[in-house]
């Protein structure tokens, strides 16, 4: 028997996005894979929907991909969007399955990894407190503070001109509502979000900010979320100063951390640059996948 694709409803829908969600049974009822289609709301990004697929190894060549990836697929147009992106690791059976199905690679990222027990904290310590004349380091976990919101919010369009070669990501529009609703995301799946920004000290305002996401107990591995510099404030070596304060500060308030991971396009050469600067060792690759509707 064929499997039964059953579309659900996700009640996660946000200020920014909202989600469609399938799920693949076998003749029995069993779950063997599942879609979810990412509908992004605001201006900038309204074309688009992100997809993530899975289905369960022992149920693959059967079938079940091409049946979830067609309901999604016609799902997005019936949205009227005009791209679906996803990703895949390389050398994965989803680096075959979508180009085979009409996807092109627009993207490569490099993920990569810092072992808190290896890392040379000393050396990233000296980074962290080297001063930089005419810029300061300021933190915060969760919400940006009131008097900070403005300025961060204008700060986050520095990540706008990340090297993204064929993607057609859109532009997002970064207000304090959304900066808002993301912390609040953060904080309801029991994870803790901690930013680092560098300040201009002449008015005030931030210029640049680096943010991780540790989970809820303090173990395991924290995610770098972004890390970014407007362009008039480049080439003063912010970004490896906040990146190191950033670590210096995760392994100073949670001991048992293990690890931080990161990823970055492979065009952005000045992060990989930071980030091998401050030990951080490549686990692997991905391609971000584009299908134009």
């Amino acid at each position: 028997m064929s499997p039964r694709v059953i579309p659900l409803v996700d009640p996660e829908s946000g200020p920014s996005s909202r989600r469609l969600v399938w799920l693949a049974q076998d003749g029995d009822g069993v779950p063997v894979g599942s879609a979810s289609l990412r509908l992004f709301l605001k201006e900038g990004q309204a074309h688009l929907g992100e997809l993530e697929l899975s289905v369960h190894a022992a149920e693959r060549r059967q079938g079940i991909g091409t049946r979830l990836l067609e309901a999604a697929t016609a799902a997005a147009r019936a949205e009227g969007r005009r791209s679906i992106v996803t990703q895949a690791q390389q050398g994965s059976p989803a680096d075959e399955f979508l180009p085979a199905r009409g996807f092109r690679p627009v993207l490569t990222l490099t993920y990569a990894r810092l072992s808190l027990a290896d890392a040379d904290l000393t050396a990233i310590g000296v980074h962290a407190q080297r001063p930089h004349p005419g810029y300061e380091l300021t933190e915060w976990h969760g919400t940006v503070p009131a008097e900070l919101a403005s300025s961060y919010a204008e700060s986050r369009s520095a990540m706008e001109d990340m090297p993204m070669q064929d993607t057609d990501y859109g532009t997002v529009t970064w207000d304090v509502e959304r900066l808002v609703a993301a912390a609040e995301a953060v904080a309801r799946r029991g994870e803790l979000l901690h930013t680092v920004a560098a300040v201009d000290t002449a008015d005030g305002r931030v210029v640049g900010f680096s943010e991780l996401v540790v989970p809820g107990d303090g173990r395991g591995d924290a995610q770098h979320y972004g890390t970014a510099v407007l362009p008039a404030h480049r080439g003063r070596g912010l970004a490896h100063w906040m990146k190191a304060a950033s670590i210096q500060r995760a392994r100073q308030l949670h001991p048992l951390l293990a690890g931080l991971l990161t990823d970055t396009a492979d065009g952005n050469a000045p992060m990989r640059a930071v980030n091998d600067a401050l030990g951080y060792v490549p686990t692997h690759r991905a391609v971000e996948y584009q299908l134009d509707l």
